[in-house]
């Protein structure tokens, strides 16, 4: 991929002396004391603290206490003063996966199989040629399918999405976006939903086979910078098989629908946790390879579609059709009681942990931010500003984002009746916490509509 070159920051223009000094002499009896040189005003907000930590200021390094609190402090203070930019992705359909590469670049893939890299400053989309599996009779992609998943390992020197077939797992190397290997012998024999690194070097995999699968990375296949291709000039790649292949059970209320639909690596205590659309919860100790330790039916059992952990609580999050459950596998007992998105039914489609804040991306085009510590979401305050509609203070701060881009095929003119504007589920959504950025994509939520929605918010 081409190099960017950053932007250089231009320094502020220096206020204009004011005439008021002068004209007061001349009205005056006499000349005027001369002033004392005032000092430079202190910067004391707390956007300027971060800004000036990102760029390296000199004389502003804190206390380590004194840091965790103004983090703490961002990290509840941010949502309220983020802005939509929309960004315009053309005619994809459906983002379903997104990570920052980046200060500037995040990669994403969509329901219609395409893996793409898009500027959040130029608006440049670069798309990522996909692995293919090996052999003649491989499989292609299904019109209904896509990619699911997009997973960075811990050094951010690999990434891990879907191949062409969309059963098969493929590795890139980074920054280059050379591919690595491709997961498609003895692998998934269905879609991949999910995607959890568990090391720099060991990857895992779920899919709605019902299966969760381990897979280890010789580094000699990455060691170098430059990819190997063939005569015609094609990247070759390895093939590879995995380490270990685990079944979910099978439950006894919804033996066919065990399907794998999102994972979470808990680092602190090599632990695998996944949700499983028969409203499973299960767990595995994560080691060379996958020990089962144990399976919890979920309180809400409808549409468990994303699952994300929290290291510093400890805690699961699993989103539903209507709620976020919390989930402390160590605790007979669960003390946190689930949250309600009270979307109109229409689901929780994404999460996110950072720190004590819960991110929560609905099926309504709104994002929701909830306090694990005080359990109770985010509340918009009174403020003159005009950024803010005019409302009562307390009530709960939802972002709302923007129309996208919607298909008006005859699908949406026979089956929706022409309806202008649909709202877009929010499939996926990934912060730059070092920039105070979110970037967030989607799409319309009836699957048979074409559409995408990319924004990003700072």
């Amino acid at each position: 991929m081409a190099r960017q070159t950053g932007s250089r920051k231009r320094k502020a223009p220096a206020l204009a002396a004011s005439s008021l000094g002068s004209a007061a002499a001349a009205d005056g009896d006499g000349p005027l004391p001369p002033k004392k040189p005032k000092r430079p005003a202190a910067l004391r907000s707390l956007l300027h603290y971060l800004k000036g930590r990102e760029v390296g200021a000199r004389g502003r390094a804190g206390l380590p206490d004194f840091e965790g609190k103004l983090r703490g402090y961002a990290v509840q203070k941010l949502p309220e003063l983020l802005r939509e930019r929309e960004l315009a992705l053309g005619t994809l359909n459906k983002v379903f996966a997104s990570q920052w590469l980046n200060a500037r670049q995040v990669v994403c893939g969509t329901k219609c199989n395409t893996l793409f890299v898009v500027d959040v400053q130029s608006g440049q989309i670069t798309r990522i040629p996909l692995m293919r599996d090996r052999g003649p009779g491989s499989a292609r992609a299904q019109p209904s399918c896509g990619i699911h998943a997009i997973q960075l390992n811990p050094s951010k020197t690999l990434l891990a999405t879907g191949g062409e077939n969309p059963n098969s797992l493929a590795v890139y190397q980074l920054p280059t976006l050379d591919p690595v290997c491709l997961g498609d012998r003895h692998g998934h024999k269905d879609w991949i939903f999910a995607i959890a690194w568990m090391s720099d070097t060991v990857a895992v995999s779920g899919s709605r086979d019902g299966t969760v699968a381990l897979w280890k990375m010789d580094p000699d296949m990455f060691h170098g910078s430059i990819a190997w291709h063939n005569d015609a000039g094609l990247p070759v790649y390895a093939h590879i098989r995995p380490r270990d292949v685990e079944t979910i059970p099978r439950a006894s209320t919804s033996p066919s629908n065990r399907k794998v639909r999102a994972l979470a690596f808990s680092g602190k205590n090599q632990e695998l946790g996944a949700v499983s659309l028969d409203g499973y919860f299960h767990l595995w100790k994560a080691q060379s390879n996958l020990s089962r330790l144990l399976s919890i039916r979920l309180p809400y059992c409808r549409e468990n579609v994303c699952l994300t952990y929290c290291d510093e609580l400890s805690l699961y999050a699993v989103g539903s059709q209507s709620h976020v459950s919390f989930l402390d596998p160590r605790q007979r007992q669960q003390n946190i009681r689930p949250l309600c998105s009270r979307e109109g039914g229409t689901g929780v489609r994404s999460l996110s942990f950072y720190q004590h804040i819960v991110t929560v991306g609905t099926g309504h085009g709104s994002l929701l931010f909830y306090d694990i510590r005080a359990q109770r979401f985010l509340e918009e305050r009174a403020s003159a500003s005009p950024h803010f509609s005019p409302g009562p203070a307390g009530r709960k701060l939802k972002l709302t984002c923007g129309r996208g881009w919607l298909n008006h095929d005859d699908l949406w003119v026979n089956h929706f009746g022409g309806i202008g504007e649909f709202p877009n589920a929010l499939y996926t959504h990934c912060y730059n916490w070092p920039e105070m950025k979110l970037f967030v994509a989607g799409g319309p939520l009836p699957s048979g509509l074409h559409g995408n929605y990319a924004g990003l918010w700072s």
